[in-house]
């Protein structure tokens, strides 16, 4: 049998148990050209949060009675599809359920000899090409720059940060709570990390960015994107890749009111969103993946285990109670 979370509610404010329903339906009969794949794992990222919303975005909204839209890895165990055989590891958008029945379209084949599965939700998947093509394609870091990153010891914050000091950057994290921050400093090699949680952030910053900041990262939005910009140097680019401060709002979406530094330094906000990149990932996961194993990047998953603890795992996203890449393990052994 297949147990599968469906989508049955969109949520006013913060996501809660009765936003979804775990029911448990046959596992499916695959036609002509479709595989099979049991899945192992699946990814729990907060744009989930946007994706459950009605109205225009980047994305379709997802369907009532849907199941639960999210990236996945696992194994093809049936194959009518000459792309893939049985035995195949597969990572790719097949939503929080046990079985997952498609033709394959937006699915890849990954190596577990290579890297653990969950890794290619995270570092080697849609994680790692966010950050990899968020910092180095749209925030454009050169050699020198101070970069800004929040959500620092966040799945994809983090990997921002690694790749910004490969790239010869100087690197100011923001995360919250003294443990998070000594991980984002002592382990992943920022340079410093401001917790927003028991510091100044915008005192912390003028200390840590006399002179200013040449890119932000931004993952966070609301009031650290309104310190952000009054710290811009000239030209300076800030990448707009989340607001998670923002998804659980039940009123208005809190804007900047600082944005007229964009006009005095001529500096520039763009947002980013990864699937622009997709004809890219390969390159993307190459270069990543290069990085992994001369140990010039670490790349932690925290993973939690059971389908039907998916709506308790979901709301550390936004509690702040995770460190690294989130995962959920949906299949027993």
């Amino acid at each position: 049998m297949n147990k599968q979370l469906l989508f049955v509610k969109r949520p006013i404010g913060e996501a809660d148990a009765s936003t979804w329903s775990l029911e448990t339906n046959p596992i499916p009969e695959i036609e002509e050209g479709q595989i099979l794949i049991k899945q192992h794992y699946v990814s729990l990222d907060p744009a989930m949060r946007g994706w459950m919303n009605q109205g225009k975005s980047y994305i379709e909204p997802m369907a009532i009675g849907s199941v639960m839209r999210a990236g996945s890895v696992g194994e093809v165990v049936a194959s009518k599809n000459s792309r893939f055989k049985v035995g195949d590891h597969v990572a790719g958008t097949g939503g929080v359920q046990q079985y997952s029945a498609t033709d394959g379209q937006g699915f890849y084949q990954v190596d577990p000899r290579i890297a653990p599965l969950p890794t290619y939700i995270g570092a080697l998947g849609m994680t790692g090409m966010t950050a990899y093509f968020g910092i180095t394609e749209v925030g454009k870091i050169k050699e020198g720059d101070v970069v800004l990153v929040s959500g620092a010891a966040g799945a994809v914050g983090s990997i921002v940060g690694q790749v910004a000091k490969i790239k010869g950057c100087r690197v100011v994290g923001i995360a919250g709570g003294a443990d998070k921050c000594s991980y984002v400093v002592d382990e992943l090699g920022f340079d410093v990390c401001i917790d927003y949680k028991n510091e100044n952030v915008a005192t912390r910053l003028k200390e840590e960015c006399p002179k200013g900041i040449d890119v932000y990262f931004d993952n966070v939005g609301g009031d650290i994107l309104d310190i952000a910009l009054t710290r811009l140097r000239m030209h300076a680019r800030i990448v707009i890749c989340g607001a998670i401060s923002q998804y659980n709002n039940k009123l208005a979406v809190k804007g900047p009111s600082n944005y007229l530094s964009l006009l005095v330094n001529r500096a520039t906000m763009q947002g980013m969103v990864v699937f622009d990149y997709a004809p890219r990932y390969a390159e993307g996961a190459k270069i990543l993946g290069g990085w992994m194993a001369e140990g010039k990047i670490k790349a932690r998953e925290d993973i939690y285990e059971g389908i039907e603890n998916f709506p308790e795992t979901f709301k550390r996203l936004f509690s702040g109670d995770k460190l690294g890449k989130l995962v959920l393990k949906v299949i027993e052994d």
